[in-house]
């Protein structure tokens, strides 16, 4: 009988001794915490978000910064200019600097005319009648009033111009009966002035002046422009009815 009571004793004893080891064991795994508004999400709903490719807890993305103060562009155009700014004190004045080198001589002037003077006038008159017969034809002179330094060449019937400055000039003709008056005062090749009367039964007197700033070279003179009519001033041997004067007014060198 203490026999059998010592058996079981020894096989109660060897139950009791076996190790854990021989008790099949649960395999654990990591559970996300949750707060208090969200619900826990079983392991087998994790791995199966895992393998779907959309989890529902996506990554946080990650933006980087650049900090652009040390990056360096190209260099940007030239801006437009601004507005002056206000003018300041003048400021003081400085020392007198040393004197410079003495320069070279300068080339010697062109000759002055002999017959030049700060002067000139004249005044000349024709005493026969005179018809156009060309297109364009020349009015001489035969009576000299005033021809100061003789700038006057009667013979060519223009005033030449020695002295540059402001001149003035005027012309007096008396028409012709049943005749046009068309003439033209002369500045070099261009009719600087017109006077003109249409034909009537009555002859009269026609003038026209102006003031030309002639160069030194210029010349001035008269010319009748005959058209389709018959072109005519009239004078007499007696008397003087052409007169073309002119005197300078005010030299350019003053």
């Amino acid at each position: 009988m203490s026999a059998v009571i010592l058996l079981l004793l020894l096989s109660a004893g060897n139950a009791g001794s076996q190790p854990d080891s021989a008790l099949p064991r649960r395999r654990l795994s990591c559970v996300r915490c949750c707060g208090p508004s969200e619900q826990p999400v079983s392991i087998i709903s994790q791995r199966s978000a895992r393998m779907s490719g959309h989890p529902r807890y996506s990554l946080p993305k990650i933006q980087p910064t650049i900090d652009i103060t040390i990056l360096k562009g190209e260099k940007g155009e030239m801006g437009e200019r601004g507005l002056p700014g206000a003018a300041g004190k003048a400021g003081e004045r400085g020392w007198r600097g040393p004197s410079g080198r003495k320069g070279q001589k300068g080339q010697p002037g062109p000759q002055g005319h002999s017959c030049k003077q700060q002067f000139a006038a004249f005044s000349v008159g024709r005493r026969r009648a005179l018809h156009g017969s060309d297109y364009f034809q020349l009015v001489t002179f035969d009576t000299e009033f005033v021809n100061l330094y003789q700038h006057f060449n009667m013979f060519s019937g223009k005033f030449f111009c020695y002295v540059p400055g402001v001149y003035y000039f005027s012309l007096n003709v008396h028409t012709w009966n049943f005749k046009e008056t068309y003439v033209h005062l002369m500045r070099n090749e261009q009719a600087a002035a017109v006077l003109y009367a249409q034909p009537g039964d009555r002859s009269i007197m026609q003038s026209q002046s102006l003031m030309l700033d002639l160069q030194e070279g210029d010349e001035v003179w008269i010319r009748m422009f005959k058209r389709e009519r018959e072109n005519a001033i009239y004078s007499e041997e007696s008397d003087v009815y052409v007169v073309f004067n002119g005197h300078l007014v005010k030299p350019a060198l003053e």
